[in-house]
């Protein structure tokens, strides 16, 4: 295993409600990258349907679909809170809910933070749980993670990754740099939404996927929720931006879009302005395996 600081990070408590499903913009139909009209669905609070390691595209009126549940603080700083320390991998636990009863019980069923969208973050559940949750449960997380480094590669910068996350991909070291499996590598030139943002920790950017052409080329449409993805000539250390021989690797967590610009997005995972990271392609770079979500 690598050296890191994990001695020394903190843990806390962030806690938040399941949201309800809104339209971001005005409530009208949007307009696609074709000129098409849609109205999207996938801004949710409780998915029933999609799960970390399903298809990040082809789902019916699917815009950004968020799997799983998606929850946020109705206190704004609290939220900006919750967004910022919850990092991928941290375990979740449900404090209360309304359908709790003698058959099920749900409170203190565990999650696992898979991602983090608009100020949202996302949990998964097993399915049997999910059907039973309701609108405004609330879900406390166990946050750990913000600060985590790699002690010998100050050129890499970890961002939204838990202790857990990290010790499943165990990365390697090889020629001065660090390895980390990906399931694709793909052009910065395809990243849209999100570049020129200046928070790389509770934000995220897109791949873009509104051109049939590169969807082919990059075999887009094989990614899934849950992959882990490098970007080459992407640099994400103090914000998302082009940089030349810099590679960033992050994880897909909400699906494509047929908005111009957007896509299936990443949350950045590690990041490398001079290419200190070396993605190592396997299909089995998915967090639905690498953290046992069944």
């Amino acid at each position: 295993m690598i050296k890191t600081n994990l001695e020394k990070l903190i843990e806390t408590a962030v806690c938040g409600g399941i949201c309800h499903p809104y339209l971001w913009g005005a409530p009208d139909e949007k307009v696609a990258a074709d000129g098409g009209s849609f109205f999207p669905v996938g801004f949710s609070g409780i998915n029933y349907t999609v799960k970390v390691g399903d298809p990040a595209f082809d789902w019916a009126a699917g815009d950004h679909v968020e799997p799983g549940v998606a929850i946020r603080n109705c206190d704004s700083r609290a939220n900006s809170g919750l967004a910022l320390y919850a990092c991928v991998g941290n375990e979740a636990v449900i404090l209360d809910a309304c359908m709790e009863g003698k058959d099920v019980k749900l409170k203190g069923m565990p999650g696992v933070v898979t991602g983090k969208h608009n100020g949202r973050v996302l949990v998964y559940f097993p399915k049997r749980v999910v059907d039973r949750l309701c609108v405004g449960d609330r879900i406390q997380i166990r946050a750990g993670g913000l600060g985590l480094a790699l002690s010998d590669y100050p050129d890499v910068r970890v961002m939204n990754c838990s202790p857990r996350l990290l010790k499943a991909l165990n990365p390697s070291e090889k020629g001065g740099k660090v390895r980390i499996p990906v399931a694709k590598v793909i052009p910065d030139k395809l990243m849209g939404a999100g570049v020129g943002c200046g928070n790389s920790w509770s934000g995220d950017y897109d791949i873009q996927s509104t051109s049939p052409e590169a969807v082919k080329e990059y075999s887009l449409d094989q990614l899934r929720l849950g992959d882990l993805v490098a970007v080459s000539n992407g640099d994400a250390s103090h914000g998302l931006r082009w940089q030349q021989g810099a590679i960033t690797v992050g994880v897909v967590m909400h699906g494509s879009s047929r908005l111009s610009g957007h896509g299936p997005g990443l949350n950045v995972l590690f990041t490398s302005p001079k290419g200190a990271i070396e993605p190592i392609i396997t299909r089995k770079a998915n967090l639905a395996e690498l953290l046992a979500l069944q």
